[in-house]
């Protein structure tokens, strides 16, 4: 395959990046890529691991030359990444995200990102528990969405070529309004992950049940609310607090349906619940339908949809 970019920086190098670093190398879609991360011991790793062909701790040096640009880093630390590489960029190169919250990282850092540079915040929606440039893997992307926010008068051709790109990871690509795109994703991914933290939360902050039964008696619900319940707690800090309004909402509209379900259990009304869990089984067919997932009995099972390396 012919590559597509004469140098990619990929900024950060976590699952995400160093799933992209993987990608990169296998399909050829760089004739060099260049991985910058702030950490001494992650940038040694990577190397170690040969997820690229440059490497160094300065994201400014790193994109230096680039033609496209992917930050892969906590929500939070958006502005400061945008702020270092500004006056480094090359005239015309492309810059994206992997961000999980749009609304926040585009407010960080478009503001710094010079007129000749093509600004495209984007988010795959793809990814583990795992973190780190171990984390990484090929294939990661195959089936999944990526989720373009692009600003108003962004260029075409310049969004067409990132979107070839993700394409040719197997990625489907849509376009959102940033804030449309915060509030999808409040409901399909950081509810969830909250309930999650939470659940395991509770089951560990209780005294009337040890911590050896918690794991050893763990029904497969709960072994899968531990899985999510994994993931990178600096990612998810950010994710909070930079999404906030639309999580809020989610999380008061999810209170609300609970207290529903308790007053439902309480009163015996077991016409409410036994409706309320029919329509949640018809959601979860039209999942299966959309191939976001497989019809495969057993939580916790190895996701056919998940490569592992």
């Amino acid at each position: 395959m012919t590559a597509q970019f004469d140098r990619i920086a990929l900024i950060g190098i976590g699952l995400i990046g160093s799933s992209l670093a993987h990608d990169i190398k296998r399909l050829g879609l760089a004739k060099e890529v260049v991985i910058a991360t702030r950490s001494a011991d992650t940038l040694k790793r990577a190397e170690e691991l040969q997820l690229g062909d440059c490497y160094t701790t300065s994201s400014a040096e790193a994109v230096k030359d680039a033609d496209l640009i992917i930050v892969s880093v906590p929500v939070g630390a958006s502005e400061s990444v945008a702020k270092e590489i500004a006056s480094s960029l090359k005239p015309g190169a492309i810059v994206t995200d992997v961000g999980s919250t749009k609304a926040s990282v585009i407010a960080q850092m478009a503001p710094h990102m010079p007129e000749n540079v093509h600004f495209i915040p984007g988010h795959p929606l793809a990814g583990t528990e795992k973190s780190g440039p171990d984390a990484g893997f090929p294939g990661l992307f195959e089936g999944r969405w990526c989720i373009f926010t692009p600003l108003a008068g962004t260029d075409e051709t310049a969004l067409k070529t990132l979107r070839h790109f993700w394409e040719t990871l197997g990625s489907k690509v849509d376009e959102m309004d940033p804030e449309h795109h915060d509030k999808v994703l409040a409901i399909v991914s950081h509810l969830p992950h909250l309930i999650a933290y939470n659940i395991v939360g509770t089951a560990d902050d209780l005294e009337t049940v040890t911590e050896s039964e918690v794991i050893k008696y763990s029904a497969s619900g709960f072994r899968d609310f531990t899985r999510l319940a994994a993931s990178d707690p600096t990612m998810w800090r950010d994710v909070c607090l930079h999404n906030k309004d639309a999580i809020l909402e989610m999380l008061a509209r999810f209170s609300e349906d609970l207290a529903y379900l308790q007053r439902a259990i309480r009163w015996g009304e077991g016409d409410k619940i036994f409706d309320l869990f029919t329509r949640t089984r018809a959601v979860r067919r039209s999942i299966i339908q959309a191939g976001q997932d497989v019809d495969a009995p057993d939580f916790g099972r190895p996701h056919p949809l998940d490569k592992k390396p």
